[in-house]
């Protein structure tokens, strides 16, 4: 691979030949076809059951947890690459077609794993005791144990076969169509004062949310909800396709009874010893999280208790831009340091600048992590170019065979898509830190995953600010909290919806229009008198891929939880100083390995109590206080 020159400025796209030359290449197609041996033999080893004596148990798991490594990394390996092409040109027929004979190639994997969880069940006294005592097994006794605890929620291995196999052409095709019609989808932007309009994607429409002219805010954010609006059956059909599926698999596997398991949801009993639908997935993901039903409870009221917080900031923000109140589309709108509306005086960061700028800030927390940032810009591990066919946000994907990650990205030049490098490059510090551990010792949940990003994206906010005169810190303070809002409000905004979503998809299918009147909902209750009210985002629903995914609901409030865990973990740095960066390297690895109550633990935090997210909030109340005064210095 060349090393890209970052200087240039020129926004890149990302390298892939160290992970694989192409689909036609000798190495694609090698792994592909080990990938099946592999699994063949996984299977053949869990076609009998286990030892039922201590000499025998022991050696038959370690041969089992190597063989689940190894054919998980396979996997994991060539669905990434095929990902990553996809995402980036998601009108790439071969790439669609290579996503679908991976799944194929690898449903024997998901058979394997209710096979290997059914195995341990039949052994479980014997199997926590070995866990417990003896020195090979004892690493792994995290994974043994919520291996048997995921064991109480599946379905024999016929129907979990069956299932997998019909999610290729159901659950996952219908989040397939959301994120093809999604990268696609365009419409007019009107021009200024009559001007002929311009025809654009959303992708491009939401970009111009962060504009300094709210006229173009307000032209775009009408263009994007009429393209929504255009493309509103078919993604509501999505929508309903994933959230039904989801609800028929969760209730067959259990999740819904409340006598299986852990955990309970307070005042979610239906009343027929079963958890009502949108309980249950709750509860599902909770244990996904590996967190406590009480400590997502106590999260989201903390968030809840956050709301006049940010309602208090979204005011002074309006006042800033001399207006009455903010709508949806003046949420991103850029403020200038003199107080007002930004016009020409908005920092533009070029590539070159975020290249250098993120590994130098990283350096001065660990300077392993600078150099990784380094390493990740020179070689083209990054895709931030915006172009027609890519999929909108952000995300990070790793690549266990070659420990590589890759970022994906679209760079418009603000310090919020800087902030956005940066927390991905945070993901991908964080799979750098565990590569070399084995895959059952390595898988973290999203809760913990965020907190790595957001803290990434923390030590790049405060060295900006350090480095900022008070008579310039204004915009900086103000994106930090433009930031925090979405993590806080609109991501609870998200939760709320989605809860009352699985409440009434249990029901029917829903139409467009009871969607959006969903989603309306959900804004009114979260940013309240914060915006104006005749001007939500009734499409958010569509918006967001976070939604379409058969087997992650409530992929929202994890980021909630990573901005304040992060910002917890920012404060002990500051007390601790340079020393603080070994011990971080210790929690990022201990991620996959325990609970994220117990994680917590490990950084000397009570995440069950509120007065934990309380902390955090404070930092941000305080981001609050500075605004409002420079604001009225102004």
């Amino acid at each position: 691979m060349n090393d890209i020159d970052v200087s240039s400025g020129a926004v890149p796209r990302w390298q892939l030949g160290t992970i694989y030359p192409s689909f036609d290449s000798a190495e694609y197609k090698g792994d592909l076809a080990l990938l099946g041996e592999r699994l063949a033999a996984f299977l053949a080893l869990l076609g009998t059951p286990l030892p039922a004596d201590a000499a025998g148990l022991a050696p038959a798991l370690k041969t089992l947890i190597a063989a689940w490594d190894e054919a998980g990394n396979i996997s994991e390996n060539l669905s990434a690459y095929a990902e990553a092409v996809y995402t980036t040109d998601t009108r790439n027929s071969r790439a669609l077609a290579e996503i679908n004979a991976i799944d194929a190639a690898a449903l024997p994997l998901g058979k394997a794993a209710v096979l290997f969880r059914s195995r341990l069940a039949e052994r479980r006294g014997l199997v926590l005791k070995l866990a417990a005592d003896n020195a090979d097994l004892k690493p792994y006794q995290f994974f043994l144990q919520e291996s048997l605890e995921k064991a109480a929620f599946q379905m024999t291995s016929e129907e979990e076969d069956l299932a997998n196999d019909l999610l290729r052409s159901g659950g996952d095709a219908w989040s397939r169509l959301q994120e093809a019609v999604s990268s696609t989808a365009t419409a007019i932007l009107e021009g200024e004062n009559g001007k002929p309009g311009e025809r654009k994607t959303v992708i491009a429409l939401r970009d111009l949310a962060r504009s300094p002219d709210r006229g173009l805010r307000q032209r775009a954010y009408t263009a994007e909800l009429s393209a929504w609006k255009g493309v509103e059956i078919p993604m509501a059909a999505s929508l309903n396709g994933v959230k039904g599926t989801a609800i028929t698999l969760d209730t067959r596997r259990g999740w819904g009874k409340t006598s299986a398991g852990k955990g309970s949801v307070a005042g979610s009993g239906s009343g027929k010893g079963l958890l009502t639908p949108e309980a249950m997935a709750l509860r599902k993901s909770a244990f996904q999280s590996r967190m406590g039903v009480k400590t997502l409870e106590t999260l989201i009221a903390a968030l809840e208790s956050a709301l006049p917080l940010y309602r208090r900031y979204l005011k002074i923000k309006a006042r800033l831009l001399g207006i009455p109140a903010c709508a949806f589309y003046d949420l991103f709108a850029p403020v200038n340091a003199k107080g007002g509306a930004a016009k020409g005086s908005h920092k533009t960061w070029t590539w070159a600048d975020a290249s250098a700028f993120i590994p130098e800030r990283f350096d001065g927390f660990d300077p392993g992590m600078g150099t990784f940032a380094r390493h990740a810009f020179s070689l083209g591990w990054i895709d931030a170019e915006g172009r027609e066919g890519k999929v909108g946000g952000a995300y990070c994907t790793d690549f266990p065979l070659t420990g590589e990650s890759r970022i994906l990205c679209n760079f418009d030049g603000s310090f919020d898509s800087v902030s956005t490098v940066a927390h991905e490059l945070g993901h991908a510090w964080h799979h750098e830190i565990i590569k070399d551990l084995p895959r059952a010792l390595s898988g973290y949940p999203m809760t913990l995953a965020e907190t790595a990003s957001i803290f990434a994206e923390t030590i790049v906010y405060e060295g900006a600010l350090k480095q900022t005169p008070e008579n310039e810190r204004l915009p900086l303070i103000e994106e930090n909290l433009k930031d925090s809002c979405q993590v806080i409000v609109d991501i609870l905004s998200r939760f709320y919806f989605e809860r009352a979503l699985f409440k009434r998809r249990a029901e029917a299918e829903l139409s467009p229009d009871e969607l959006c009147d969903l989603m309306l909902d959900a804004q009114r209750q979260t940013y309240g008198d914060g915006l104006d009210g005749g001007q939500l985002h009734p499409y958010m629903w569509a918006v967001k891929s976070h939604y379409y995914r058969v087997g992650l609901a409530f992929y929202n409030y994890p980021y909630a939880f990573g901005q304040l865990f992060a910002l917890g973990l920012y404060s002990r740095a500051q007390k601790e100083g340079s020393g603080f960066a070994a011990s971080y390297r210790e929690i990022l690895r201990a991620t996959g390995q325990a609970s994220a109550e117990d994680v917590a633990r490990k950084a000397g935090f009570n995440i069950e109590g509120e007065e934990f997210w309380q902390d955090g909030l404070a930092v941000i109340a305080g981001r609050v206080d500075e605004l409002e005064k420079l604001a009225a210095a102004h």
